[in-house]
């Protein structure tokens, strides 16, 4: 099963438990502060995906996969659950609700959509293949180095808090790179899963994103005819990392909303 990070709820737990899946390169550390605030009533979990942190590696990582993972953890914890997934754990979050709907009881999409995308993450990749980990053991030198390859500061910042610099043998990183890299074109692409989830569904967007485009939307709606669309101004596609109180907010907002009849 996944590797779990569980944050227990801080008084009794009032709603479903709701289970965090990051995306591309992250892990459930990432989501540290945002799964503490959101468990003020509810037990939250953030997992780390597979072939990320300390979840197993493994030779594949394709949405039904991953939809699968998601899926054991979800029966491990109790049926049904809220589920919250940003970029490609957005995805996996979305497969999973169009083939076992009733795992879920409501969906929080963070910035992506389901269809597939031009784009390609090899090069970040190369990047962390290229970092020389020898004699490296302070957060400040990976970043110094870093830099050499990747100029956006906070990018480095997010990649580094996947490298384990206390690792036995030496620094590692806890990303399975061969896999991601072989199985780009299935990260980044949709295998068009058709289906439908009547569930609540929120889309939650960066202002300034463009993963999800208003030529989507009538894909989205065929697959998720409850879906509810909201952005955050001034927010990118990492809008958890850029404006996590009103990303917060909102989930919240939506998560404890009463049930429509």
């Amino acid at each position: 099963m996944l590797n779990l990070i569980p944050h227990p709820a801080a008084t009794k737990a009032e709603h479903p438990p709701l289970i965090i899946a990051h995306g591309l390169f992250g892990s459930g550390r990432n989501w540290g502060v945002i799964a503490r605030r959101l468990a003020d009533h509810r037990d939250v979990f953030a997992v780390d995906m597979r072939n990320h942190g300390e979840s197993p590696r493994q030779p594949n990582h394709r949405y039904p996969d991953l939809a699968a993972d998601l899926a054991g953890v979800i029966r491990h914890i109790g049926a049904p659950a809220d589920l919250l997934g940003h970029s490609m754990g957005g995805k996996a979050a979305m497969q999973l609700a169009l083939t076992e709907p009733s795992l879920i009881r409501r969906l929080v999409v963070a910035d992506i959509a389901p269809v597939a995308y031009g784009h390609d993450q090899t090069r970040h990749i190369d990047a962390m293949r290229a970092l020389n980990l020898s004699d490296l053991s302070t957060r400040g030198e990976a970043d110094r180095r870093l830099s050499a390859l990747i100029d956006d500061p906070a990018l480095r910042a997010f990649f580094l808090q996947s490298l384990d610099l206390k690792a036995e043998g030496g620094p590692r990183w806890r990303l399975n790179l061969d896999v991601l890299e072989a199985e780009m074109p299935h990260i980044v692409g949709w295998p068009g899963t058709m289906g439908r989830f009547d569930h609540p569904t929120l889309f939650l967007t960066g202002a300034e994103s463009h993963y999800v485009k208003p030529e989507y939307r009538d894909t989205i709606r065929a697959l998720f005819p409850a879906a509810r669309f909201a952005r955050i101004p001034g927010a990118g596609h990492w809008l958890h990392a850029e404006k996590p109180r009103e990303f917060e907010e909102t989930v919240r907002v939506f998560l404890d909303a009463p049930a429509r009849d």
